[in-house]
């Protein structure tokens, strides 16, 4: 075995820095079994309380986040890096990579001194393929003229779906044999699984209330299944976030308190897995996204999926077997959803939702991700 060095983003870390159980530390159970030892640097999760000796997770992983501000983060990144390296002599690094580039300018600047080969992942662009805000536009465009040289010294090029990103990376410049598809879904199939719970909810929502999520679009739509075509549906919304108080005022207004139930965050895996089985069909407007596991996570449940063309959504909604992909546009998400719904259309989808969630079994999809890194070191 080998010893890996992880330049993560704050999102990825910040579970980790405060004791909290969340995706990464989920996947670091499984992964850190393949590797001497695992390193990781992240920006600083809370202010006045950086790690810089380092937290340990498991037996052999250790993270560091910056006590610095982030704009020195890079620096700070640099520094620590290098003084892990003369201890431990990394095999490898993983540099996770998004606007405003910190993460790869800095990497390639660690792997320049350090001599450390490593690979950069590129699982999400804002703004791509459509943008929710100026910034996200302005991210897209920036990404779209910077990330060939920012990949140009990494031994590989991390994509975590096999359409949507692999096509932006290749019209931004990359080398199409540099790209190296490493899913990044990795579900728990004990408890994303279906059950006999009576279906309550025609639609179920899971994620924060932003903008980027598309969540107006979701009120829209119902509104029209209502209005415009008698043919009302119930909808259960799982999460909270900024546009909270919005939506509230929205559903008032708008007269759909009986047709649109905010629950709030679900307070486990276990709970979202159960609020699934008491749903028919996932709906998720996302203008973009990295993943989204929810998408899987409701196809190991059963449920078909009407989702956006974003992340793996077009690997795995293929010839209508699964789900339907919608415009951002809510009068196709109604049009889409009654397809579904009317005579319970949606139950023929389940056997071929099920098959398709198969492959992201947690344990497999991450012996995957640690064999193929292992691969670029021999």
């Amino acid at each position: 075995m080998s010893k890996l060095l992880m330049v993560t983003g704050l999102g990825s870390a910040k579970d980790l820095a405060t004791g909290k159980r969340g995706a990464f530390y989920n996947t670091l159970e499984e992964f850190h079994q393949y590797w001497d030892r695992v390193d990781i640097i992240s920006p600083k999760v809370l202010a006045g309380a950086g790690h810089p000796a380092g937290v340990k997770v498991f037996d052999n992983v250790f993270v560091h986040t910056s006590p610095w501000p982030l704009i020195f983060h890079p620096i700070w990144f640099i520094k620590k890096g290098l003084a892990l390296h003369r201890v431990q002599h990394f095999d490898l690094m993983t540099v996770q990579e998004f606007p405003p580039f910190y993460n790869g300018i800095g990497g390639w600047l660690l792997s320049l001194l350090g001599r450390i080969p490593y690979v950069l992942e590129v699982m999400h662009v804002p703004g791509h393929p459509r943008a929710a805000n100026l910034k996200e536009w302005i991210y897209k465009k920036l990404s779209e003229a910077f990330l060939d040289f920012d990949a140009a010294s990494a031994k590989a090029v991390r994509v975590i779906n096999q359409t949507e990103m692999s096509e932006f990376l290749i019209r931004a410049g990359l080398p199409q044999k540099k790209l190296l598809y490493i899913p990044a879904n990795y579900i728990d199939l004990d408890i994303f699984k279906p059950s006999d719970l009576p279906k309550k909810y025609d639609l179920i929502f899971v994620g924060r209330l932003v903008e980027n999520k598309g969540i107006n679009l979701l009120l829209e739509a119902i509104q029209l299944s209502i209005i415009n075509y008698q043919f009302p549906m119930k909808c259960l919304i799982v999460g909270d976030g900024p546009l909270k108080k919005d939506c509230e005022l929205k559903i008032d207004n708008w007269k759909m308190s009986d047709h649109i139930t905010l629950h709030g965050w679900a307070k486990d895996s276990r709970e979202i897995a159960a609020l699934m089985n008491r749903s028919k069909i996932l709906v998720m407007p996302s203008y973009n996204e990295g993943g989204p596991r929810v998408v899987l996570e409701a196809m190991a449940c059963g449920l078909p999926v009407l989702a956006t063309r974003v992340g793996i959504v077009p690997d795995v909604i293929r010839n209508e077997e699964t789900g339907y992909i919608i415009d951002w546009d809510a009068a196709d998400i109604t049009a889409k959803a009654r397809l579904l719904l009317e005579g319970d259309a949606y139950r023929r989808f389940v056997p071929h939702c099920l098959s398709m969630a198969k492959p992201f079994e947690r344990e497999a999809a991450i012996k995957q991700y640690a064999n193929v890194l292992q691969k670029i070191l021999s």
